[in-house]
């Protein structure tokens, strides 16, 4: 790999009940566990910093691949879903990402979704190591 960027956090306090801080600054925020989990909720977690990469990579991808194949998007967006759960001794991880491309026929919007997916660094680093839905939606 040729590297054209490196981004770099710093975790410090208790992991999911810590800090994360960006070198830059730009990210700069406490961490709690969701209350789903048996926290306290009302700070950011680290799946839902995943879903936020990931939606914004793949739909930069996704952008991309239209612009090559000179399709003209409106309105679309990528919302992706992380799931935390158990899986054997630990955890994992699980990815649905919703992609809705209003005003493209099926097979355009099913053919730029694959592409974006070969294309996306999240989707490289995640394929055959957690499982990725793709949900793309139309209408």
């Amino acid at each position: 790999m040729d590297t054209i960027y490196t981004a770099s956090a710093l975790s410090t306090g208790d992991g999911r009940n810590g800090h994360v801080r960006t070198s830059d600054g730009t990210l700069d925020v406490d961490l709690a566990i969701p209350k789903e989990m048996g926290g306290a909720g009302g700070a950011l977690n680290p799946e839902q910093l995943f879903a936020a990469g990931y939606a914004a990579c793949f739909h930069s991808a996704l952008r991309g691949v239209a612009r090559q194949a000179s399709v003209t998007l409106a309105d679309d967006s990528v919302t992706a879903e992380v799931a935390l759960g158990r899986s054997g001794e630990g955890f994992g991880l699980g990815v649905v990402l919703r992609i809705e491309l209003p005003g493209l026929a099926a097979d355009v919007a099913d053919d730029l979704v694959a592409k974006a997916h070969v294309m996306c660094p999240y989707s490289n680093a995640t394929r055959g190591n957690i499982e990725v839905e793709l949900d793309v939606t139309v209408g």
